[in-house]
């Protein structure tokens, strides 16, 4: 009887032993007290670099900035006008003088820049004024003897730089430039009288260099005249090219 206990007993415990082996996996767990074999390394693959490699390594890579401070300064010519103050020239143009035609006009100026803005000019010009309509359609004797058709002018202005900047010609080419405007009075001698003269303009100067200015002008001449039998304010209009330099 006791022996079919322990039998009984026996088969569970066998059938769990046998369980524990089917479901615990079949690798064999290493006795106590023994050491794992350290495991091999993969083998080098085909083509990797070798001992002989001679380019940078990882440290030298590091080493290298990633931008390069080193920059070429590039060499800027900025365009200057001349330190001075004092500006002369001369120039040529066209003056319709009313009631005796367009005419050639030459002339000379002197400025004085005050300051950056603002300056003071003198001109002095000379034009010679024509025959009127009425002497050409009349046919009587002239108005006007020839040393009365001269036309002399002198004026004192006051000149306002309004617009400096620069004009770039081409992608390489710039210069300094001043659009200005200029008001003042003087005198003209014209038809054997001194006549008391208003003007007002404006110009435009260029400078090719820093010593030398171009200048376009246009100006009007303002003062009363009855030599028609009529007393009126005349207006005498100038278009000019002048060339000048500072000094």
């Amino acid at each position: 009887m006791e022996t079919w206990i322990r039998v009984f007993l026996l088969v569970p415990m066998l059938l769990g032993l046998q369980g524990c082996g089917l479901f615990g996996g079949s690798k064999e767990q290493p006795p106590l007290g023994a050491e794992e074999e350290p495991e091999q390394s993969a083998p080098a693959q085909t083509g990797g670099p070798t001992a002989g490699n001679t380019g940078p390594n990882k440290d030298e890579a590091s080493e290298q900035p990633v931008i390069d401070p080193r920059i070429a300064r590039r060499t800027i010519k900025v365009p200057t006008i001349d330190g001075q103050d004092f500006q002369v020239g001369a120039y040529v143009g066209i003056l319709s003088i009313e009631d005796f035609g367009t005419n050639s006009v030459v002339g000379a100026r002197f400025d004085y820049h005050v300051t950056e803005s603002f300056f003071l000019e003198g001109s002095l010009g000379r034009s010679k004024g024509g025959t009127t309509s009425y002497e050409r359609l009349s046919g009587g004797p002239q108005l006007l003897a020839d040393d009365d058709r001269y036309f002399t002018y002198y004026a004192l202005n006051v000149g306002w730089n309004a617009l400096p900047g620069e004009i770039f010609i081409g992608k390489g080419l710039a210069m300094n430039s001043a659009f200005y405007f200029t008001v003042g009075m003087g005198g003209t001698e014209f038809a054997g009288d001194t006549h008391f003269t208003a003007n007002a303009g404006m110009g435009y100067r260029i400078l090719p260099v820093r010593f030398l200015a171009i200048n376009f002008d246009f100006r009007d001449y303002l003062f009363d005249m009855d030599i028609l039998g009529e007393k009126k304010v005349t207006h005498n209009l100038e278009g000019s090219l002048g060339l000048s330099f500072f000094f």
